[in-house]
C-alpha cells in the first residue's frame, strides 16, 4: 500500500514547453440579471447532479470497489507513512460509531475533539457522521496557545460535549483540567490514564475501535435525514468569539457534489492529497477530507506548516506527488523558494499536478507572478493556480474560479446549485448566496442566526465583491474587501481596507507578514506593519544569520528602517488620491495575541481589535511631533 512517487509512473522526459496543463475543468456559464433595487442576481446555467444523503455512503462505496486502495496515511514515529485502506476505514468506522451509540451520544451531547489531523481523528469523524452523532473539532491553539483558554471554556459551554478526543491526554492536560468539565468522559490515543486523568472515565482510543458494531449502526446511518446536524465547526469571524456553525449532511455532500462538477477531473482520476490544512476550519475538515472521499482518492496528512515546519512540507512532497494541492499564500511563498534550488523536488511535485488553490488569505500579484513565470520557464508545463469565495457557513465552496486568470484575487462565479446576489451596501456590492450548501443557523444561537440572513433568505458574506467586466458575469469577480473594515477619512473619502491590504503587502514583500490599516475620521492613511523578522534581519548582515537579535534590535537597525522608509515612499508615489495613499508607518514589535483576539485560529487579523489594544501606538503614529519610531511617506 506504498504511495508510488509520480517521477516512477510518468514520463520524466518530456520537453519545457510553458503551456498551461490540460485539464478537465467546468465549462458551463451563469446568468446575471439586474433588478430595480439595483441588486444583481447571478445563477450559474448548471444543475446540480444528485449527491448522497450522508457522505459516509461514499466510504461504504469505495470500500467495495477498491477496499485495499489507501485512504488516508501519515508518518508514524519511525518516520514511514501508516496506511488505512477504505475496508480498514470502513471497519473501524462502524466501530467507533458503535461506540458513539452506546454511549447516547447526540448532537445535544456531541463529540468535542481536541486533537491536530491524524488518523483516529478522521475515524473519528466519520464515525460520528455515519451514526448520526456530530463532532466538533476544536482549533488546537485554544489549547496549546492559549493561557487562559477563555476561547475554549466557551466553546465548551456551546457545545456541552458527552466526550471529548485528544490525542494526547498529556499534552492537551492543562486544558482540559481548565475547560473540560469532570463528569465529561475523555478518550485519547495515549496517555489516557496518566496522572491528572483520573476519575474521568478516561478510555483509550483503541478499546473504542474495537467495539463490536451491530445491527444498531445500520438502522442509525438509515435514521439520519440529510438536514440533520453532522458536525459543528466553529468560525470566529470578525467578532473574534467562536460561533458554532450548524454543518448538516445536505451542505457537506451537496458541496462535494459541485466540487466534482467544478473539477471534473476528480472523477476520472482518485486525487491524491499531501495537506496540512487544519480540520477545524471547513477547507481541511470539510473540503480537503471530503474532496478525498467523495472521489476515492488518498489523504496524505502533512505535519508540516507554512510557519516553522516547511521543511517537513517539503520532504513529504518530495516522497509523494499530489494531483492537487492547497495551502495559504505564506506556504506557496516558502515552497517556491524550494522548488528553484532542489530539482528533484519540483520535478515531482509538479509531475502529476492537476490544479493548484490557495485560500486563507489573498496572494499578491507579486507571488502569482513569480510561479507563472517560474512554471514557464523550469516546469514542464504550467499548472492552473486558482481560488474562490466560501466560508464556513458555505461548506465552504460557493465561488470558484475554474479557468486560467491572468489576475490573483479572481474567485469566479457562483457553483452549480448556488444562487447568488450582489447587494448594494454603501458603494459596494455585498456577496451574498442560496443552496444546499447553505448553514442553517448558529447551535444556540438565533439571534445570530437570524442577523445572518437577509430578508430574502441571502447568507450574508459581508464580503464586498466586484465584477472584473460589468456586462459579462462570466468573467468573474474579485475579492472587494471585508465591509465591516471599511471605514472613511476626515475628510468624508472611503479607505477600502481590503484592496489597500494587498497593494501593501505586494509593496513591501517579502518583508512584511500582514498589515492593520488606520486612519478613522483621520486625515490620512497610517498603518501598522507585521514584520517578516527573517526576511528583515538579511537586511542587517552585520547582525548575523543566528537568532539572537531580538526583535527590536532587528526592526531598529537603520538599514531595516531605512528600506521601509524607501518602500513607504514609492507605495505614497504610486496612489491615485487620498483614499489609497499610505502616510504614515510603524513596525510591530511585538505580535498579536490569540488570547486578546487580535489574531483568530485560522492567523489571520481582527482589524478592529487590533487598532483597539494598540490605540497608544496609533496615538503615536498621528502625533504632530511623531517619534522616532514613525516612517513618513
Amino acid at each position: 500500500m506504498r504511495e508510488i512517487r509520480a517521477t516512477e509512473e510518468t514520463d520524466s522526459k518530456a520537453q519545457p514547453t510553458g503551456q498551461l496543463r490540460a485539464v478537465k475543468l467546468r465549462t458551463s456559464q451563469a446568468r446575471m440579471k439586474r433588478r430595480a433595487d439595483g441588486a444583481f442576481i447571478i445563477e450559474p446555467e448548471e444543475p446540480l447532479g444528485n449527491y448522497p444523503r450522508v457522505l459516509t455512503e461514499r466510504l461504504t462505496h469505495w470500500a467495495r470497489v477498491a477496499p485495499d486502495r489507501a485512504f488516508v496515511a501519515k508518518r508514524g514515529a519511525d518516520g514511514a507513512w501508516r496506511y488505512v485502506s477504505y475496508a480498514e476505514a470502513l471497519k473501524k468506522v462502524r466501530s467507533l460509531g458503535q461506540a458513539l451509540l452506546d454511549r447516547g451520544l447526540s448532537a445535544e451531547r456531541p463529540v468535542a475533539i481536541l486533537s491536530e489531523n491524524d488518523i483516529e481523528h478522521l475515524l473519528l469523524m466519520l464515525a460520528g457522521i455515519h451514526v448520526g452523532v456530530p463532532t466538533a473539532s476544536i482549533a488546537p491553539a485554544y489549547s496549546l496557545l492559549s493561557k487562559d483558554f477563555a476561547k475554549l471554556r466557551h466553546v465548551m459551554r456551546i457545545l456541552t460535549p458527552g466526550m471529548v478526543f485528544t490525542a494526547s491526554a498529556a499534552q492537551y492536560r492543562r486544558a482540559i483540567e481548565a475547560a473540560v468539565p469532570r463528569d465529561v468522559e475523555l478518550v485519547s490515543t495515549e496517555g489516557a490514564g496518566e496522572s491528572g486523568n483520573e476519575g474521568r472515565g478516561a478510555r483509550r482510543f483503541d478499546e473504542l475501535a474495537a467495539t463490536a458494531p451491530t445491527e444498531t449502526v445500520n438502522r442509525a446511518h438509515a435514521a439520519i435525514h440529510a438536514d440533520d446536524v453532522a458536525k459543528f465547526l466553529f468560525s470566529s469571524g470578525s467578532t473574534g468569539v467562536p460561533k458554532a456553525v450548524i454543518n448538516t449532511h445536505r451542505m457537506i455532500c451537496s458541496n462535494q457534489q459541485m466540487i466534482l462538477q467544478g473539477f471534473c477531473f476528480l472523477g476520472d482520476e482518485p486525487p491524491v492529497l499531501v495537506d496540512w490544512l487544519p480540520w477545524n476550519h471547513t477547507a481541511g475538515g470539510n473540503h480537503n477530507t471530503g474532496m478525498t472521499l467523495y472521489n476515492g482518492g488518498t489523504l496524505h496528512i502533512d505535519d508540516g506548516r507554512p510557519a516553522g515546519r516547511i521543511a517537513v512540507t517539503v520532504e513529504n512532497l518530495r516522497e509523494v506527488a499530489p494531483t492537487v494541492y492547497f495551502n495559504v499564500p505564506r506556504g506557496y511563498e516558502e515552497l517556491l523558494a524550494h522548488f528553484r534550488k532542489d530539482r528533484e523536488l519540483r520535478d515531482n511535485f509538479f509531475s502529476r499536478l492537476k490544479f493548484m488553490f490557495y485560500a486563507g488569505a489573498g496572494m499578491s500579484q507579486a507571488l502569482w507572478d513569480e510561479y507563472r513565470k517560474f512554471m514557464t520557464e523550469e516546469c514542464r508545463e504550467r499548472v492552473m493556480m486558482a481560488s474562490g469565495l466560501g466560508a464556513t457557513e458555505t461548506s465552504p465552496m460557493a465561488l470558484q474560479c475554474t479557468w486560467d486568470s491572468e489576475l490573483t484575487g479572481a474567485i469566479g462565479i457562483p457553483m452549480p446549485g448556488v444562487e447568488m446576489k450582489l447587494a448594494p451596501v454603501g458603494t459596494k456590492l455585498e456577496a451574498r448566496v442560496k443552496g444546499p450548501n447553505v448553514t442553517p443557523g448558529y447551535w444556540r444561537d438565533p439571534e445570530l442566526s437570524s442577523r445572518a440572513f437577509d430578508e430574502e433568505g441571502y447568507y450574508k458574506f459581508g464580503d464586498a465583491v466586484k465584477l472584473i467586466d460589468p456586462e459579462d458575469v462570466n468573467k468573474g469577480m474579485t475579492f472587494d474587501g471585508r465591509l465591516a473594515e471599511d471605514f472613511k477619512l476626515s475628510s468624508g473619502t472611503w479607505v477600502s481596507v481590503g484592496p489597500l491590504r494587498n497593494r501593501i503587502l505586494d509593496a513591501f514583500a517579502p518583508y512584511v507578514t500582514d498589515v492593520v490599516i488606520a486612519g478613522l475620521d483621520r486625515d490620512e492613511i497610517g498603518a501598522l506593519l507585521l514584520p517578516n523578522l527573517e526576511a528583515c534581519r538579511s537586511l542587517a548582515p552585520d547582525l548575523g544569520a543566528g537568532l539572537g537579535a531580538t526583535a527590536n534590535e532587528i526592526l531598529g537597525h537603520a538599514a531595516v528602517r531605512e528600506k521601509f522608509a524607501t518602500l513607504l515612499k514609492a507605495l505614497a508615489r504610486q496612489a491615485t488620491g487620498n483614499s489609497n495613499r499610505v502616510a504614515r508607518a510603524m513596525l510591530l514589535e511585538d505580535p498579536p495575541a490569540i488570547d486578546a483576539g487580535e489574531i483568530t485560529d485560522k492567523g489571520s487579523l481582527n482589524q478592529k481589535i487590533m487598532l483597539e489594544r494598540r490605540a497608544a501606538l496609533v496615538e503615536e503614529m498621528y502625533a504632530a511631533n511623531p517619534s522616532a519610531r514613525v516612517l513618513r511617506a
